[in-house]
């Protein structure tokens, strides 16, 4: 039985946890059955939110296990996930070790452990973030966005998202060379940034010259507010290239998860439908809704 084995693990490392690395809650094994708590598994670290890095739940998406450094204020552990099969619900297997004295790369001072800190803070960064523009990565959208819906509709809250793509991006990397294209989505980058709450949304490059936003606890109505103050932030991007001015447009589709469940694939591929609608419309625009919405394939 699990719980025969969580004694026997707890004798090898300094800590075992079983999580539901979707609802992000540690669980409790009492003979064969996996029953709930009320501990959230990111606490564990001190934390707040989320991790960027989740291992646990790539564990699970994959079926494998994967291992990572993580850190807390006084601490450096090792964190072994391993997914747990033939369970109703998501199920992996924690198992941590403190390598605050046992690990080290390359040279330097390891007595204050700020260099480990600094290295774990850069390859948690490398995983999750897009190294052009310093939002999250597509990586990072597979693996947040199911986790947000499923606590959105924990605790009854509608969940929206922007879908966005730069209207002419492609000609301007023709027109003025790719040097240009990556200023230009740099300055998006920036733009997303100012325009969102830090503290409980995030943005994305999803791939190419695609954006997603992801705004917690957020309508359909307030969503569409954010859309506009980007599209019009983004209007007013203008790159000197030493001959003429290289400017943009973007445009916008806004799905928002209310009363009908929605999985994350299905959100972005109906924020996708009303995004291709305002190209339709003109581009530089927002679709947020659309006539019989119900009859869009997901």
């Amino acid at each position: 039985m699990l719980e025969k084995e969580l004694a026997f693990f707890n004798k090898m490392y300094d800590a075992v946890r079983v999580v539901d690395p979707v609802r992000k809650q540690v669980l409790q094994s009492r003979g064969c059955t996996i029953i709930d708590t009320d501990e959230i598994c990111y606490k564990y670290w001190k934390s707040q939110k989320i991790c960027d890095n989740c291992i646990s739940v790539r564990a699970y998406q994959g079926n494998k296990s994967y291992m990572k450094l993580e850190q807390s204020f006084d601490s450096i552990m090792l964190v072994i996930a391993l997914p747990i099969e033939n369970t109703t619900s998501p199920v992996v297997l924690e198992l941590l070790k403190n390598a605050t004295d046992s690990m080290m790369i390359g040279s330097g001072d390891y007595n204050d452990g700020q260099t480990m800190h600094n290295i774990i803070s850069e390859l948690n960064d490398m995983a999750m973030k897009d190294s052009l523009t310093s939002l999250y990565n597509h990586r990072y959208i597979k693996e947040r966005l199911p986790v947000d819906i499923i606590k959105s509709s924990l605790e009854g809250c509608q969940i929206s998202i922007i879908l966005f793509d730069i209207d002419n991006l492609k000609q301007i990397n023709d027109k003025f060379g790719h040097l240009v294209g990556d200023q230009v989505l740099q300055q998006v980058g920036q733009v997303l940034r100012s325009c969102i709450r830090g503290e409980c949304d995030w943005s994305a490059r999803y791939g190419g010259d695609e954006f997603l936003i992801c705004l917690n606890n957020t309508d359909n109505n307030e969503a569409y507010k954010v859309s506009e103050q980007v599209r019009e932030q983004i209007e007013k991007i203008c790159i000197s290239t030493g001959t003429r001015d290289a400017c943009l447009s973007a445009s916008f589709g806004v799905q928002t998860m209310k009363d009908t469940k929605l999985t994350s694939d299905d959100m972005i591929r109906l924020a996708d439908y009303k995004m291709y609608n305002a190209k339709n419309k003109g581009k530089n625009c927002i679709v947020n809704n659309i006539d019989k919405e119900n009859e869009v394939p997901l």
